[in-house]
């Protein structure tokens, strides 16, 4: 198994920065971040499903599609949204019955991103 790269950004500097080049790429393209910013709004207001468990979706998909940005945002909103990680880890299980071996691995991706989110508080 190969040794982590200690120059890779930590989930909470993955999340700053995904921000920054989401706001830049919005700078040239705003008509498409503005409907995908209220695309996820929408997809996210409480309704019949609360915004926790829509957050707790959102990731098990994220993991499942094995994507790190997406589970880098997704962990950092359940979270927000009061999700534990006692919930997060069952929402896991979900993902990793739809995705197989690669989803298990994506899924140790947010067990670290709890660690550090929870480590600052968030």
């Amino acid at each position: 198994m190969a040794a982590p790269n200690p120059n890779a950004m930590s989930f909470p500097e993955q999340l700053a920065h995904i921000n920054e080049y989401m706001s830049k790429y919005g700078e040239s393209q705003s008509n498409t971040m503005q409907a995908f910013m209220a695309l996820h709004k929408a997809g996210h207001e409480d309704g019949a499903l609360s915004s926790k468990v829509k957050e707790l979706i959102a990731l098990s998909v994220a993991v499942a599609s094995r994507c790190d940005g997406c589970i880098c945002f997704h962990t950092h909103d359940a979270l927000q949204a009061g999700a534990t990680s006692e919930e997060i880890h069952e929402a896991l299980g979900v993902a990793v019955l739809m995705g197989g071996g690669p989803a298990l691995m994506y899924a140790t991706h947010v067990v670290e991103a709890i660690e550090q989110f929870e480590a600052q508080g968030h």
